[in-house]
């Protein structure tokens, strides 16, 4: 399994080692928003970044429309089924879908590691506390894909 990452709040007064893993993540703006594997090194990333991020598990079936819609590849073309034939082993969006909520963006080769989105559709509630609190920062579960979902 994966988990689906998004940048919530800006970089502005925050500490040199939290840019930095925001930068390793690939998520250098709000909004943007990426898919990883469930490792231990990453959830760790995530404990650091948590005040500035929210994440949660990847369901394929929100993957493959997120890809299809807003997915590009390793140099900038938008990804389709011809442009999927040409930079990687994979045939189509829904067997892409499948790989990288198996391994996670940073390691499918030929498609660019971060996914750029628009603000969410109803706002994103308080870029200040936790989810479990009413806000949008932190781990949230599956109910990450329900905000991709208003993202795309």
């Amino acid at each position: 399994m994966a988990w689906m990452i998004v940048r919530v709040r800006g970089s502005i007064h925050a500490k040199h080692g939290i840019v930095e893993t925001l930068r390793f993540l690939h998520l250098t703006r709000p909004n943007h928003a990426t898919v990883v594997a469930e490792e231990p090194s990453f959830k760790g990333m995530l404990t650091k970044v948590q005040g500035y991020v929210t994440w949660g598990e990847a369901d394929p079936a929100i993957v493959g429309p997120l890809l299809e819609a807003r997915g590009r590849t390793s140099d900038g073309r938008p990804l389709s089924e011809t442009t999927l034939r040409e930079v990687t082993a994979v045939n189509d969006v829904p067997e892409l879908a499948r790989v990288v909520t198996e391994r996670g963006l940073l390691r499918v080769e030929g498609v660019a590691p971060l996914v750029r989105l628009r603000a969410p559709k109803g706002g994103w509630g308080s870029t200040k506390k936790p989810y479990t609190l009413g806000g949008a920062l932190g781990y949230r579960g599956r109910a990450i894909n329900e905000l991709v979902q208003r993202m795309v």
